[in-house]
C-alpha cells in the first residue's frame, strides 16, 4: 500500500506542492505539535490547528448545515485574517483548516494563502468554484490542499446539497485540482443516504482512478436550522465505518484521514484535547465549528493568543466534556452544551439567532465512543503519525465518565440492529 501511495503522490503532484507539504505540514507541523504539548504541560491552551470559517455565504444549501448561508454575507476582513494567522504563527502553529460557507467566495482567499508561504492550509470546499485558473494559482502558491466535499452519487448529492448537477460540478473542480498537480482530497459526511454508496472499496477505487490522494470520512451531525436526525448513523454503522477505514488504510493506495481516534483506536474529540478550536466569520472564538456559542472574539484584544489561553469558557468546555464522554458532545450530550453555555452566559453566535432553540430540539444520538469495540490502527504509518501529531494529549486522564453505562447503551443498540461487529483487538 505505502509504496503505491507514495508513487501515486510523487507522480501526480507538483514538486513545489510536495515540498510545501513535506516542509510546512510535515516537519514544521511536528514541531507545532510538540510546542502544543509543552503548552498543555504549562496549562496553556492555544490550538495546534486552527479551523477558521472565513465566510458564511455558500452556493449550496446542504442538509444539516449549521452555517447561515442565506443570511447577509459575513466574512473575516482580510487584515484581521492576517492578524489571526500571524498570532498563531507566533505560537509555532503552521496548519490551518479554512472553512465557510464556501471559502472560495471570499474575494481575498488566494491572496491570503499566498501571503503566508510558511504555513499550510487545508481548504474545505464543494469544489464548484475551482476553475482551471484557480487551480493553477493554487499550484503556484503551493501551500494548500483542497478537500472537496462529495456527499453521494448524482441523485443523493442533489438531494443532500440542495442544487442541480452538484456531483458533476464538484467532480469538475476535483479534476481541475488534480490536473494542476495539487495534493487533493475528498471528504464525505457519512449518513443514512450515502453510507452504502461511498463507504465502499469500489468508491475508493473510483477516486484512485480519478487521481484523488486522500479521503476523509466523518459522521453526519444533525444540527442547525433544519435538522435531519433520521440521517444520523447507528452504532453498528459507526463501527462499520471505523473498521472500513482501518482495513482500507492497509490495502488501498489512498491516504485516509480521521480526526476522532488515536492510534490505539480510542475515541477522542479534538476540541476536548485542545488540539483545535474554531473562529467564525464574525471572529467569534468557538469550541468547534458546530458549537455556535462564544465568550471571546478575536476583535476583543490585540493579544489573540491570550484570548484563547485565558478563556474560562473554552476551558470549561474541554474539562466538562472530557468528564462525560470520549465522543462527540454535539451528538451525545446537547444538554451539556446548553449547561456550559448558560453557565458562562455565552452568546449565540449564529446570524439567525437560533442556537438556543435548536439546542432544545436536539435529541442525543451515538458518536465514535463505543466502549469494547476499539479498533487499533493496523498500519504502522498511521500509528506513528498519530503518536506525533494526533492523540488526546492526556485530556481524559482524570475523566469520570460512566463507561459501564455507555457499554450497556451501545450493546442494547447493537442488539436492536441485529449486527454484532467484531470487538476490540480484531483485525
Amino acid at each position: 500500500m505505502l509504496p503505491k501511495l507514495a508513487y501515486r503522490i510523487l507522480r501526480t503532484t507538483s514538486p513545489w506542492c510536495l515540498w510545501k507539504l513535506a516542509w510546512n505540514f510535515g516537519l514544521k507541523g511536528a514541531v507545532a505539535s510538540e510546542k502544543f504539548r509543552r503548552r498543555v504541560k504549562r496549562g496553556e491552551y492555544f490550538p495546534a490547528y486552527l479551523h477558521i470559517s472565513i465566510i458564511n455565504s455558500c452556493n449550496l444549501h446542504c442538509q444539516g448545515c449549521w452555517v447561515d448561508v442565506d443570511a447577509p454575507r459575513e466574512m473575516i476582513e482580510t487584515p484581521l485574517l492576517h492578524k489571526l494567522i500571524n498570532a498563531a504563527k507566533k505560537e509555532g502553529n503552521v496548519f490551518f483548516g479554512i472553512l465557510g460557507g464556501e471559502p472560495f467566495l471570499h474575494p481575498d482567499l488566494l491572496d491570503v494563502l499566498a501571503a503566508h508561504p510558511d504555513c499550510y492550509f487545508q481548504v474545505f470546499t464543494n469544489g464548484q468554484l475551482i476553475t482551471e485558473k484557480v487551480a493553477a494559482r493554487l499550484r503556484q502558491i503551493g501551500n494548500t490542499t483542497p478537500l472537496i466535499s462529495i456527499e453521494g452519487n448524482e441523485i443523493v448529492s442533489d438531494e443532500r446539497r440542495g442544487g442541480k448537477a452538484v456531483y458533476e460540478r464538484s467532480m469538475r473542480g476535483l479534476d481541475n485540482c488534480l490536473k494542476a498537480g495539487l495534493l487533493t482530497g475528498v471528504a464525505t459526511s457519512l449518513c443514512q443516504t450515502n453510507i452504502d454508496d461511498l463507504l465502499t472499496e469500489e468508491w475508493l477505487q473510483h477516486l484512485i482512478r480519478r487521481g484523488a490522494h486522500y479521503v476523509w470520512y466523518y459522521a453526519y451531525r444533525p444540527i442547525g436550522p433544519v435538522m435531519r436526525p433520521e440521517l444520523a448513523l447507528r452504532p453498528d454503522q459507526l463501527l462499520k465505518a471505523r473498521r472500513f477505514v482501518v482495513e482500507m488504510r492497509s490495502r488501498m493506495p489512498i491516504a485516509m484521514v480521521d480526526a476522532y481516534y488515536d492510534g490505539d483506536g480510542q475515541a477522542l474529540c479534538p476540541m476536548v484535547a485542545g488540539i483545535s478550536h474554531h473562529i467564525s466569520p464574525r471572529g467569534e472564538i468557538e469550541p468547534c465549528p458546530v458549537i455556535q456559542f462564544a465568550k471571546e472574539n478575536i476583535r476583543d484584544s490585540d493579544d489573540i493568543a491570550g484570548l484563547f489561553k485565558g478563556s474560562a469558557f473554552l476551558a470549561d468546555f474541554r474539562k466538562t466534556t472530557a468528564a462525560n464522554t470520549r465522543g462527540c458532545v454535539v451528538l451525545e450530550r446537547p444538554d451539556l452544551i446548553r449547561e456550559i453555555a448558560r453557565r458562562h452566559q455565552a452568546r449565540d453566535t449564529t446570524i439567525r439567532g437560533g442556537a438556543w432553540r435548536e439546542l432544545d430540539q436536539m435529541q442525543p444520538s451515538f458518536s465514535q465512543w463505543l466502549p469494547d469495540h476499539e479498533l487499533p490502527e493496523g498500519h504502522w504509518m498511521y500509528r506513528w503519525a498519530k503518536k506525533i501529531w494526533f492523540h488526546d494529549f492526556g485530556a481524559y486522564k482524570n475523566a469520570g465518565f460512566d463507561t459501564a453505562k455507555r457499554r450497556r447503551e451501545v450493546g442494547e443498540q447493537l442488539d436492536k440492529s441485529g449486527k454484532k461487529p467484531m470487538v476490540k483487538g480484531a483485525g
